[in-house]
Formats: structure tokens, C-alpha cells, sequence
């Protein structure tokens, strides 16, 4: 028989405002909507839990520019990190890559540079020729590398994307959506920091030339540290951003805007209107008791139980302390049961609506007792249900 609830008054113990500061409370907990935006498509999100905090024609197939980089930059930290290759490869570079038009990093056919220089110049100054030789080197051809982007794609299950260069450049079957670069670019920073720590550089000078990065929020607010920017005349002006404040990170994707300066102006209001209206607290801890709970037939007579994983929530600051936490075990709870063995889940709960749940286990070993223990114990528990459902 299943317990149906068990409504668990942990405020203190969860910690869901859980020690607050006192003029995060004075904040408005109405949260307007959106800022009006000049671009087509955006959607914002809090990296940390996932949530989605805006959004609009998220999921609409949009010709990405050089924001693909995100995705060159992502396929190459992933094979670095799994040994295929190093930052201190030194990559011969084809003529195929010196003759890339459009942004350069101004490398020489011929010559040999560095894939960590590489990385920087596709990074910082979005260099198509360096986004090919890195490409070259990782896969052995363009082709080849597009192949594994596109197993990338799949794993991380970016449904509205497809990629048929490694630059952005044009091609009316090269394309993705707001909602997949902003899922792409969250992958990018959990699994990639360092690599992901090159977006906030401001400038690389490679053969003596110095280029800025092109994306100017770099400038205009300290918060920020990426991500990267995308233009062609038929993608319009595009951005994928992300900043830090109050130990919240959010990323802003902003799509088809008209001009360069509507480009910031639209992405810079879609990260205001985030940090002004949440913010990202943890909320349940793993390895930090939730409660003790009744254990059958076993060696002790209880047992602790702990949310499985730490758990973060994007709320308005004033509605962190209304989260109501309740736990729901699967069944009684009989031995053995084994250390971090699932046992049921806590609901959170705001306004009478489940708005996140994660399981719950056990955070030691219960024994179980012997044969005639066991037999007892059982005796006991029947008789404890027949007595409930009464």
C-alpha cells in the first residue's frame, strides 16, 4: 500500500528562503511581463536550474550566423577533454581554411599555429579561417566535422537544429533556434568552463593584428562574460549572452534584430528584466536530512532521508519562503534498504501547484532483522495498515 503524503513542516530544515536576506523580501513578488524587443525570436533562461523565464518563437528554425561557433567550440572542448586532441597541437593550416571569406583571424596557409590560438582566434575575433582549420585538425576534414556537430546535435537534443558548415555561414538548410542555442550554450558552460572562460576575453592579437571581440556587452556591463554574436543579411543581427548577478546566471538569446545597436539594446533588456525579477537559490541539499522516517523490520528502528541531488529553484525573491515542501514515499518503508536507495520524493509546491519534484533517499544502510524478526515485523506492519485504513 502506498502512502499517499506525508505534508512535512521543514521550512528551517530546507532552508526554501531559505535564509534570506532581509531586503531580498522587500522586492516586488508581481512579475511583469517582458520588455517589448525589436527581435523576432528570444528566450530567456536561468542556467542553473533549466528554467525558462521568457520566451517568444523560441522554437522557430532561424538561420544561426556565427553563433554556430558556440556549437565548433563545443564539438572541439568535448574532444580535447576526451584526449583526441590537445590545445598544444600545432595544425598545419590548407589553403581550403586561408581562403575562408568573411571574419579572419588572419592565418597563412602553410604555417602552423597552435589549436589553442585557434580556439581564441574562432572565439574572440569569430574567425571563419580558424573555425575550418580547427575543424581540419579535430575531424580531418570540414565534412567530417559537420558529421560529428550533428551527432552533438542529437545527444544533446536539439530538435529545431541543423548545421551544414562549421562557420554559419548562409545555407538555407543551416539552421537552429533560440531555445536549442540556449540549451546548447547551458551545456557549454556546466560541462566547459575553462573553454567557456575565453568568451569574456576582450581582445587577441594573432601576427600582430588586434581584434576586439565583436560581442560589445563585454564593455557595457561587468556582469556579463559571453557568449557570442551572429550577423548576416539574411539572419539579421542575432546574440546569445550570459552574466552573473547575485549568483544568478542567466543566458539571453536574442534573434533577428534589425541593427547592431537594437541587437544590445533587445539582449541587454532580456537580461535586465531576468536579474530584476529572480533569482536562483539552492533549496534542497543532498546529504542533509529531510526528515527520519519509520523503518520495518529492520536492525534500527528509522532512517534519514535526503533529497537525492542538490536542487536549485528560479523564483521571485518574496516567493522562495510560500514554497510549501512535501515528501511522498513510495511505500512503507521495510528492510533492507540499502544507502541512497530511492524511496519516494518531495513535491514543491507554490500556490497548491507542483512546480519541481526530486527523489528522495536513504542516507544509510538499514539491516535487516533475522527470519523471525523479519516474520514479527511483518505482523506488526500488517496489522499497523489494516488499523490506517480503518
Amino acid at each position: 500500500m502506498k502512502i499517499q503524503s506525508k505534508n512535512i513542516l521543514i521550512s528551517v530544515v530546507l532552508l526554501v528562503a531559505f535564509a534570506m536576506p532581509n531586503f531580498l523580501l522587500t522586492e516586488e513578488s508581481f512579475i511583469p511581463k517582458p520588455p517589448s524587443l525589436n527581435a523576432s525570436n528570444y528566450i530567456l533562461i536561468d542556467s542553473t536550474s533549466g528554467r525558462i523565464l521568457a520566451e517568444k518563437n523560441a522554437d522557430e528554425r532561424i538561420e544561426p550566423a556565427s553563433i554556430t561557433k558556440i556549437m565548433t567550440g563545443y564539438v572541439a572542448a568535448d574532444q580535447i577533454a576526451k584526449g583526441f586532441v590537445s590545445l598544444e597541437d600545432q595544425v598545419l593550416i590548407s589553403e581550403n581554411c586561408w581562403r575562408k571569406g568573411g571574419s579572419k583571424m588572419f592565418i597563412r596557409e602553410g604555417t602552423r599555429v597552435s589549436l589553442s590560438d585557434l580556439i581564441k582566434g574562432m572565439v574572440i575575433q569569430s574567425g571563419n579561417d580558424a573555425s575550418c582549420a580547427i575543424a581540419e585538425h579535430v575531424a580531418i576534414s570540414e565534412e567530417g566535422f559537420i558529421d560529428l556537430m550533428q551527432l552533438y546535435v542529437d545527444e544533446l537534443g536539439l530538435n529545431n537544429t541543423q548545421f551544414m558548415n562549421v562557420t554559419g555561414w548562409p545555407d538555407p538548410d543551416h539552421y537552429s533556434s533560440a531555445r536549442d542555442l540556449a540549451k546548447l550554450t547551458k551545456n557549454l558552460i556546466d560541462k566547459f568552463p575553462e573553454h567557456y572562460s575565453l568568451y569574456k576575453e576582450r581582445y587577441f592579437t594573432f601576427n600582430e593584428i588586434k581584434q576586439r571581440n565583436r560581442n560589445s556587452l563585454l564593455w557595457q556591463d561587468e556582469s556579463i562574460d559571453g557568449v557570442k554574436t551572429g550577423h548576416t543579411e539574411s539572419a539579421g543581427y542575432c546574440l546569445v549572452s550570459s552574466g552573473v548577478r547575485n549568483d544568478t546566471r542567466l543566458i539571453a538569446v536574442t534573434l533577428k534584430s534589425s541593427s547592431e545597436k537594437s541587437r544590445l539594446t533587445d539582449n541587454r533588456r532580456l537580461l535586465d528584466y531576468g536579474f530584476r525579477y529572480f533569482r536562483t537559490k539552492k533549496v534542497l541539499e543532498s546529504n542533509v536530512s529531510l526528515l527520519v522516517e519509520q523503518v520495518w523490520g529492520g536492525e534500527t528502528e528509522s532512517v534519514s532521508l535526503s533529497s537525492a541531488q542538490d536542487f536549485y529553484l528560479t523564483l521571485s525573491p518574496r516567493d522562495f519562503p510560500r514554497v510549501e515542501p512535501e515528501v511522498k514515499l513510495n511505500d512503507y518503508l521495510q528492510a533492507p534498504i540499502a544507502k541512497g536507495q530511492v524511496v519516494g520524493q518531495v513535491d514543491l509546491i507554490l500556490d497548491g501547484d507542483t512546480i519541481a519534484s526530486v527523489e528522495v533517499v536513504a542516507m544509510e544502510e538499514v539491516q535487516a532483522l533475522g527470519f523471525f524478526g523479519t516474520v514479527w515485523s511483518n505482523i506488526k506492519l500488517l496489522t499497523h495498515q489494516f488499523l490506517m485504513e480503518e
